[in-house]
């Protein structure tokens, strides 16, 4: 279904989709529900961690701050969405691999052991859709690898879908054949909670979504 809303001179404009994030995970998430963004454009943040910030505070800050920044470069009508996908173990916030060394850092340490992957999910409306609403969830859903040997970590590894993943890995990647246990939100992991996305949606003017 799409939105419609008045223009000064009465006319009625679509508002855009817009998804803050060149993730192509997120855009293909996006398309599983039946959805193309009008535009993709990422937020250009700073993403250091606070000192003593916790996992969860983290992934909804970056979430909304994505949204937000986004949002406030857009002259005209748009819901912009981001999120932010936090792999924790404990209170520790495994970083982003982007190099071998650092996703060996995190596979050593996610190897045989239960974590948790925090997604925050974020719709702001730019100021000239004044009927749009900001909303936001964030998902937590548990992991747990199974053992993994040297040789096992060093065969993910040469693999390479670690590249730009939260934790060193990708679910839907090589990673998903050392995965014993899953509970909470699949699409969640992999980049976009889909049920809290388009509950999002479906809870704008009008319904975003049937």
């Amino acid at each position: 279904m799409t939105l419609s809303c008045q223009t000064q001179a009465g006319q009625n404009v679509a508002p855009l989709l817009v998804l803050a994030s060149a993730s192509p995970r997120r855009i293909a998430l996006l398309e599983q529900i039946g959805l193309t963004p009008d535009r993709v454009l990422p937020a250009n943040i700073d993403e250091t961690p606070a000192k003593g910030e916790v996992p969860r505070v983290y992934a909804q800050r970056m979430a909304a701050e994505k949204a937000r920044t986004v949002a406030s470069t857009l002259g005209e009508p748009a819901l912009v969405l981001a999120a932010d996908t936090v792999v924790a173990l404990g209170r520790r916030i495994l970083p982003k691999a982007e190099d071998r060394d650092t996703a060996r850092f995190c596979l050593e340490r996610l190897s045989g052991r239960r974590h948790t992957v925090l997604t925050s999910v974020v719709v702001a409306p730019t100021a000239s859709w004044v009927s749009g609403r900001y909303g936001a969830r964030l998902v937590e859903t548990a992991v747990t690898f199974s053992r993994l040997t040297p040789y096992q970590i060093d065969a993910l590894l040469d693999a390479g879908d670690w590249s730009g993943k939260a934790g060193g890995y990708a679910l839907q990647g090589h990673a998903a054949g050392f995965i014993r246990a899953l509970s909470g939100s699949a699409s969640a992991v992999i980049g976009l909670p889909l049920f809290e996305t388009a509950q999002l949606l479906r809870g704008q003017p009008g319904g975003w979504l049937a």
